[in-house]
């Protein structure tokens, strides 16, 4: 039989609001606490003594943790100098926005690389993230460029590409992040080596977007017959486009404007090979 003693005080534990239970729970109840609903609870729980980091860790994992609770978080000091929790608060969508920032100017190179690719973190957050690794590159060895070309996001990706270290640009090409606005940046930015044109007039990618031969026929830096190379492919308004005084090269707006001539009157001989075989009757 059970003891009646121990019968009241569970029942005294049941009865005890959950925000008291909060200030003293211990184990699994302290445990089970982590995931209330309840805002009063939460920052109770931040009041237990036996509240540890780990603790901390749990509740910023929670994406819907209230904002509250993470301002009060931000509040102790002694839990801010864990990097652990310091990349929690820097990811969480509810951290405040000044505090995101500063969290991110104290995480390592690949995390901030992290935070810039995750699915599901705000745009603001990942363009911080983003600036932060742009603003580290100059000091940044070889070796962590590398593997920033490799695996960074699209803007870093594109930038190290501009900067021309022939040990750098192969693996920035070849970057799943990068994007062909990036590579028109780079191909735009003033000063950028001749042997970045190069490689992106020649990348098996890279040299078969559309935009990207536009760019390249515009940059004096392209060899004419990458240029004429191009040529078949583009368009009668852009060939009339680049073929206006100033654009390109004289030697190229000479085949340039060729060129144009050359699908004008083919597209006339069409033409006229059409009305006469209406004409003629064979169809209607």
């Amino acid at each position: 039989m059970a003891d009646t003693n121990d019968l009241t005080r569970n029942s005294d534990t049941r009865d005890v609001p959950d925000t008291q239970r909060a200030l003293v729970a211990t184990g699994e109840e302290l445990a089970a606490l982590l995931h209330s609903d309840d805002d009063e609870v939460l920052l109770a729980l931040l009041k237990n003594p036996s509240f540890a980091e780990t603790d901390v860790a749990v509740l910023l994992a929670r994406k819907n943790l209230p904002a509250g609770v993470i301002e009060e978080i931000c509040t102790r000091r002694e839990w801010l100098k864990t990097y652990a929790l310091k990349k929690a608060l820097a990811c969480h969508p509810h951290t405040p926005r000044l505090v995101s920032l500063r969290m991110l100017r104290e995480l390592y190179l690949m995390d901030l690389v992290q935070i810039a690719l995750l699915p599901g973190v705000s745009a603001e957050l990942k363009r911080n993230a983003e600036d932060q690794l742009i603003t580290r590159l100059p000091q940044l060895p070889l070796g962590q460029k590398i593997t920033l070309g490799r695996r960074g996001p699209a803007r870093v990706a594109g930038l190290l590409l501009a900067e021309g270290h022939p040990l750098v640009v192969p693996v920035a090409m070849d970057n799943s992040h990068l994007t062909a606005a990036q590579v028109l940046k780079a191909l735009a930015r003033e000063g950028v080596p001749e042997s970045v044109v190069h490689a992106i007039a020649h990348h098996r990618k890279w040299s078969c977007d559309y935009n990207v031969r536009l760019a390249l026929i515009r940059n004096p830096a392209t060899t004419l017959a990458v240029s004429l190379s191009f040529l078949p492919e583009l368009t009668v308004s852009d060939l009339r486009e680049l073929a206006a005084p100033g654009i390109v090269p004289e030697p190229l707006r000479k085949y340039l404007e060729a060129e144009t001539q050359r699908r004008i009157r083919a597209a006339e001989k069409s033409l006229t090979a059409n009305e006469e075989y209406l004409d003629d009757g064979s169809t209607v």
